[in-house]
């Protein structure tokens, strides 16, 4: 599939590179709260936004995992980054090693923070019903970031949440993206990977924490370690984004090959 370079921004002026990509409910500004935290004199960081969000919310496309992974190959093509690294937040992670699958070797290391599987994540019922109907309702959107939260964020907090995810997302892109996140499954493809891979969970998400951890990503890819951030739920880049920096960091500088 080809790629579209896609409205992106970088931070920073390293020599080592990152390449960022979002979670099912932001756009590339969900990463604002933790830009400030990140060294940009060593590292160059690039923000991309997906097909249906952010600066592309009006761009067409098929809203798919492999769709994802292309346009961010060609926003790197276009970067003129050989190699680099990609942190993925939840879906963005499922994204990531799609890309890794294309490129291997261009991806150096994989992040990922509350990351989506490449099993995907189950999703069955009320529960499928529930995310399903989150395109066209802010109410379901509000109740799976509470639940995925640990139903610790104050009201206000959450209604932020809800209001940036509804204003800057495609409802067609929103809900396109949830069966291919959610429903693709290709782990036999990433099963014994070498490549460093940090994955960071927060200890009061349900859904993507320590647990699903162990019996995914930790099970393939050999070299993957854990980092769990106290205090925090599905979003730490918004819930503990100078911890989730620190945690990065300390990874790049002694992890990456």
């Amino acid at each position: 599939m080809a790629g579209q370079v896609l409205p992106h921004e970088v931070q920073g002026r390293g020599a080592e590179r990152i390449l960022l990509l979002h979670n099912w409910f932001g756009d590339r500004t969900s990463f604002d709260p933790l830009r400030e935290h990140l060294d940009g004199d060593a590292y160059s960081y690039a923000f991309v936004d997906c097909r249906g969000y952010g600066e592309a919310k009006q761009t067409d496309g098929a809203y798919t995992m492999e769709e994802v992974a292309a346009d961010a190959l060609a926003v790197a093509d276009h970067l003129g980054w050989d190699t680099f690294s990609v942190l993925g937040h939840s879906m963005g992670a499922k994204a990531a090693q799609l890309m890794l699958l294309e490129a291997p070797s261009r991806i150096r290391t994989l992040l990922g923070v509350s990351p989506v599987p490449a099993s995907g994540f189950p999703l069955e019922g009320e529960t499928w019903e529930l995310f399903a109907g989150a395109a066209e309702s802010p109410g379901n959107r509000r109740a799976i970031i509470d639940n995925t939260t640990g139903g610790r964020r104050s009201a206000p907090w959450l209604d932020a949440m809800v209001s940036r995810s509804v204003g800057r997302s495609s409802p067609t892109a929103f809900r396109a993206y949830l069966d291919s996140w959610s429903r693709t499954d290709f782990h036999t493809r990433v099963a014994d990977n070498p490549i460093p891979v940090l994955l960071v969970v927060g200890v009061n998400d349900p859904a993507l924490g320590t647990e699903a951890m162990h019996g995914t990503w930790l099970k393939w890819y050999p070299h993957a370690q854990l980092k769990e951030l106290p205090d925090t739920g599905h979003y730490a880049p918004q819930e503990s984004p100078q911890a989730l920096a620190i945690t990065i960091g300390q990874f790049l500088r002694t992890d990456a090959r």
